[in-house]
């Protein structure tokens, strides 16, 4: 008798136990990785899908108030025709208006905050407890050691979220992605536009160099650092936490993800680590928690061993750093500083 099987979980983890992405880097030399990189690019981009028309940013802000020794600010400016995007704006009290300073882009993850812990905003318990949670602050501590960050909201998250719930009993990330999918409009390109955006406000700031400007991201932050960085070559450093580990297992076995991490047949081409190594030859930090309960460590140092073969066929395996840590999904603030350092 025929082997009769109807689960969809079993089909889908079958169908992955012997995946390759067509374009997954399999080279060794630079001119392999030279090669790789043009055609992985292109396909990448045209993933990707369209990118909405810039407008003017018409930056304002809202208010500018001083923290010790911080200045922060509420800023809202304009994307595209039909959407603004809501940031936190943090620089040290002594930064001269010069030209000179150096600026991040701070991506959250997938909370229910959005960009608020993000930029250190403790006003009530449950802030304070996801701060504490994922050492998540990132972009005020960095703003302590010396650099203008930027905090946005992404499309779905913080004030973006249309009250939280619009879809009862339904994960918004993934409505919006089929309510835009049928239209050939995704919502990891949408944000990835957003974070360039934001490149291109920094770009306006009397405080900051335009050519000293990183990314850094937790989680969905990561895959947000993992994917803009690639398409943004303003972004000269990035900072990838907790994310870059293969879709066999997160992706398929865990569906530990959203639509707004997705794009149609990413994994049909790319696994994590290629689109990581498209960011070469630029300098990489990865972080690592060996206690992380969202991607297990296991999997993570696949991801790693992904990169840093891209990384070493490009001849720039001293540019990709790690920072294998012993917590859990969170920021280590063991190599940021440093990294930053040298390379903005």
């Amino acid at each position: 008798m025929a082997r009769r099987q109807f689960s969809m979980v079993e089909y889908f983890n079958k169908r992955a136990q012997e995946w390759t992405p067509l374009l997954s880097f399999r080279g060794q030399t630079v001119a392999d990785w030279q090669a790789w990189r043009e055609k992985a690019y292109a396909k990448f981009i045209e993933l990707l899908g369209e990118f909405p028309k810039p407008v003017d940013l018409a930056p304002d802000v809202i208010y500018s108030i001083r923290e010790g020794d911080l200045i922060r600010e509420r800023v809202v400016f304009d994307a595209e025709e039909f959407m603004s995007v809501p940031c936190v704006v943090l620089r040290p009290a002594d930064m001269r208006a010069d030209g000179k300073g150096r600026a991040i882009v701070c991506s959250h993850g997938h909370g229910p905050f959005g960009k608020e812990p993000v930029a250190g905003n403790r006003s009530t318990p449950e802030l304070e407890d996801n701060i504490a949670r994922h050492h998540y602050n990132y972009a005020e501590e960095m703003a302590r050691h010396g650099f203008l960050t930027i905090s946005p909201d992404l499309r779905v998250f913080g004030e973006r979220s249309d009250g939280g719930n619009p879809y009862p009993g339904r994960d918004k990330c993934n409505v919006h992605f089929i309510r835009g999918a049928i239209m050939g409009i995704y919502t990891l390109t949408l944000n990835i536009f957003d974070m360039m955006r934001c490149v291109d406000y920094l770009q306006t700031r009397p405080e900051v160099d335009p050519e000293r400007i990183g990314m850094m991201g937790l989680s969905q932050g990561g895959t947000m650092t993992t994917f803009t960085t690639p398409v943004e070559p303003r972004i000269k450093a990035a900072d990838i936490m907790g994310y870059v580990n293969p879709w066999e297992g997160f992706g398929i076995k865990r569906a530990n993800f959203c639509g707004s991490q997705i794009v149609p047949e990413i994994y049909k081409w790319f696994d994590t680590h290629d689109i990581a190594g498209l960011i070469a030859p630029r300098p990489l930090l990865l972080e690592m928690g060996v206690h992380d309960t969202c991607f297990p460590i296991e999997d993570q140092l696949k991801g790693y061993a992904g990169v840093k073969r891209i990384y070493e066929a490009a001849g720039v395996a001293d540019k990709l750093w790690v920072d294998i840590h012993p917590g859990e999904h969170a920021f280590a603030a063991n190599k940021a500083f440093e990294f930053f350092d040298q390379y903005l």
